[in-house]
């Protein structure tokens, strides 16, 4: 990005994560515990006010505030690292907060959402905040959150409120990872052995799905994991052609044998499925899987990607898949999603090592088990270096601090948590809060030139219900957002005084958190 004058203030302190480019205060104070109105000063911002009104304090009397949406010039310029998810490239806004009134100016109606969304942290500031002028834009392109109802099903009033706990991090990616071994949830007209009797998304349900998403300037980017991770679509059509499994792999292994290529009926199904969901979907990016597809040697599975890259660049997508993708080749543009940046969950080789691992025997792993996975993926070493080599774009997704289904450290669990965050988690060494925040993108050795942006995972193994993502995602989701969108690393020390504030956002939206003892929760 690029700025018109040089910045008055860094922009942390207060309550606002992201935090903002720049602020500087002015004089004055604003009384933030009053009513609120919000006004549009276009009518292209209509919609944008209607988003934001339910979250006020609403109000028209004499001694309410006014929130007045603007479109107009701003000093900063777009000029985000990474993959633009949507059409619209600009979020650049300036916030300024007066006594009575915050105005929220942008060039876009994107932008001046954006600058609605940091007027909701303001006012959760209370019984005032400072008067200021914020100048903002993000670091990162693409800001995505994805989400597992592959695994543990949603209903689309969960979906929305994710959609909306995204939004209020300024993230601008869904990520629907829609099918696994355990289900199949998006409805494909010509295959529709695949939703028959279990839950799934309707092709209406999807688009108003993506519509909900868009009014909130966030992209659903659908997943059709293949040619691994296919039981769901084997159970549905039985008759498609796997490939054998290797004979050093355990029959009690978590991974099914991946669709075969080569088989004429699988083929057809690969191009059907991708054509389709491509068909339904509303923005540019369609994920194909390509990940953990055990089994499948080299020429399979390179034939695999290309068909599915293929299929979906016929049907006017840009495909993208998990790291693994890269192995059947790697061309310039092409994105892959990076995720193994540590040895596959620190598995034992041993069986003194997996005996000192409970959560692992808890999970059911044996010893055959890990030495397998141990090999499976020790390949992912090499495939940053290709991915970057190749000319490709790099969407980091690190294990090590992007997979938000890791356990909490018990150390920092309240009491009267206990019980919850034993439960909640993947077989990962447990973390604290301060881990997930104290990361730096850059740190990867990516040319920023081809980082294609940022995004979290939350798969959904053992999940109970809604809360448990929300558990799980507060309060590690914000430094997510943090490292996404500002332009630089936080210390932890300021970062978790804005972070005890965002409790009162989470109370007010009914959303279930983690109350690490890190933070002084406000």
């Amino acid at each position: 990005m690029v700025a018109s004058d040089p910045p008055d203030e860094p922009g942390r302190g207060g309550s606002v994560i992201p935090a903002p480019v720049r602020q500087r205060t002015t004089e004055g104070v604003c009384r933030t515990g009053r009513p609120w109105r919000i006004r549009a000063g276009d009518p292209s911002l209509d919609g944008t006010a209607g988003v934001l009104a339910p979250h006020l304090r609403t109000g028209a009397g004499a001694d309410s505030g006014e929130i007045v949406l603007a479109l107009d010039d701003v000093p900063l310029k777009p000029g985000a690292i990474g993959v633009q998810p949507s059409a619209d490239p600009d979020e650049c806004y300036r916030l300024t907060v007066e006594p009575d009134r915050i105005t929220c100016a942008a060039r876009t109606p994107q932008g001046a959402f954006r600058a609605g969304v940091t007027a909701l942290h303001l006012l959760a500031e209370t019984p005032e905040t400072a008067c200021r002028v914020i100048d903002d834009a993000p670091r990162y392109a693409w800001r995505g959150l994805m989400i597992d109802p592959a695994r543990h099903f949603l209903a689309l009033d969960d979906l929305r409120r994710l959609i909306d706990l995204a939004a209020l991090y300024k993230l601008n990616v869904l990520h629907l990872h829609l099918t696994d071994n355990e289900g199949w949830r998006l409805h494909i007209a010509t295959r529709p052995a695949l939703t028959a009797g279990t839950p799934h998304y309707t092709a209406d349900e999807y688009t108003d799905l993506q519509e909900y998403a868009a009014a909130r300037h966030v992209t659903v980017v659908p997943e059709i994991d293949l040619p691994g991770h296919s039981a769901a679509a084997l159970r549905a059509y039985p008759d498609l052609g796997t490939l054998p499994r290797p004979s050093w792999y355990p029959v009690d292994a978590p991974f099914p044998a991946p669709l075969d290529p080569a088989d004429p009926h699988t083929r057809a199904f690969i191009v059907d499925v991708l054509a389709e969901t491509a068909r339904l979907t509303a923005g540019a990016f369609v994920h194909f899987g390509g990940d953990e597809a055990l089994g499948a040697d080299e020429a399979s599975f390179t034939e695999a990607v290309r068909l599915a890259r293929e299929a979906l660049r016929v049907a006017g997508k840009r495909p993208l898949g998990w790291q693994e993708s890269s192995r059947a080749g790697i061309a310039p543009g092409d994105i892959a999603q990076f995720w193994v940046d540590v040895p596959m969950m620190d598995l034992p080789q041993t069986q003194e090592e997996l005996d000192a691992r409970p959560d692992l025997l808890a999970a059911g792993h044996t010893l055959a088990r890990t030495k397998a996975l141990t090999r499976f993926f020790a390949p992912a070493d090499g495939d940053l270096d290709r991915i970057v080599r190749g000319g490709g774009r790099v969407l980091l997704s690190p294990q090590s601090h992007l997979y938000l289904d890791r356990p909490y450290d018990p150390a920092i669990v309240p009491p009267d948590q206990a019980e919850e965050g034993a439960r909640l988690g993947f077989a990962y060494r447990p973390r604290d809060v301060r881990h997930a925040a104290s990361w730096d993108p850059s740190s990867y050795g990516v040319p920023p030139e081809q980082i294609a942006g940022i995004e979290a995972t939350l798969f959904a193994e053992d999940f109970q219900g809604f809360d448990d993502h929300t558990a799980l995602l507060l309060p590690r989701l914000p430094g997510v957002a943090e490292a996404a969108w500002s332009p630089s690393p936080p210390s932890w020390e300021e970062y978790r005084g804005r972070l005890a504030r965002q409790s009162v956002l989470w109370r007010d939206r009914g959303l279930a958190a983690l109350r690490s003892t890190e933070i002084d929760w406000h």
